[in-house]
């Protein structure tokens, strides 16, 4: 089991009830492939480096998990076509 982090950017435009939604769906990916949730961060809105979709900010949340390999490329294609993800990054986490 690998450890890993995955990093999403949510628009600051949607509800608090559609952004947990949101999470809550992400977490479900990450579940669904046998991965196990470990941690989970939520820093708030942010300030965006640069303009993505007219939109200045967004709600950044890191989601750490241990899975096997297969797991994180299941979970990217999955969260790609979220609606209301602005970005997203899996990356995996040295020991």
């Amino acid at each position: 089991m690998n450890k890993y982090e995955l990093a999403l950017v949510v628009s600051a435009k949607v509800e608090d009830e559609v952004r947990d939604a949101v999470v809550e769906k992400a977490k479900g990916y990450i579940t669904r492939y046998n991965g196990t949730i470990t941690d989970v961060e939520e820093w708030g809105k942010k300030k965006l480096a640069y303009e993505i979709q007219k939109m200045h900010e967004g709600f950044y949340y890191f989601i750490q998990f241990e899975a096997d390999a297969t797991c994180p490329a299941e979970v990217e294609r999955h969260v790609r076509i979220m609606d209301n993800v602005l970005r997203y990054l899996v990356v995996r986490k040295d020991a």
